[in-house]
């Protein structure tokens, strides 16, 4: 009897953490949209703030074709939202950084972002957000695991 109400309170869970995954992925969604961007454009331009972007190295993390990576690349230079150049060191390797246009996007979606944490996140106990975080933690650890198991 313990068993099967451990594995329903398993199956509740999972529930739970596809829900939290959907919204979490909507309001992303919603975030860039408010910004006039895709999803993709705003994982770009993060990730070309934190310097040495390369983008076969995010297509290959981000499980995305190279081919899109650089077309979505293209808008967001298009859109004089990132800027690329040639490295100091090597002519073959491109160096990509934002604009001040850029920044000034990023920074109102990050704006965005942290008042929605606000609104949600923070409305939880610090106890409540640290047994969340070391819970997810562990169980992304364990998925992780079992994944490259096979």
């Amino acid at each position: 009897m313990a068993h099967q109400r451990k594995r329903a309170l398993a199956h509740e869970a999972i529930g739970v953490l596809q829900e939290l995954t959907e919204l979490f992925g909507r309001r992303r969604h919603q975030l860039a949209a408010g910004a006039g961007l895709s999803d993709l454009q705003w994982r770009i331009l993060e990730e070309v703030a934190a310097e040495d972007f390369m983008p076969s190295l995010f297509a290959r993390r981000r499980a995305k074709s190279p081919a899109g990576v650089s077309r979505t690349l293209r808008q967001l230079i298009e859109r004089d939202l990132i800027r690329v150049s040639i490295g100091p060191s090597d002519a073959r390797r491109r160096v990509y950084g934002l604009t001040a246009r850029g920044r000034r996007l990023l920074g109102g979606v990050r704006a965005r972002r942290e008042e929605a944490i606000a609104a949600v996140w923070l409305k939880l106990d610090t106890p409540e957000l640290a047994a969340f975080g070391a819970v997810g933690a562990e169980l992304a650890a364990r998925l992780r695991a079992h994944a490259e198991a096979g």
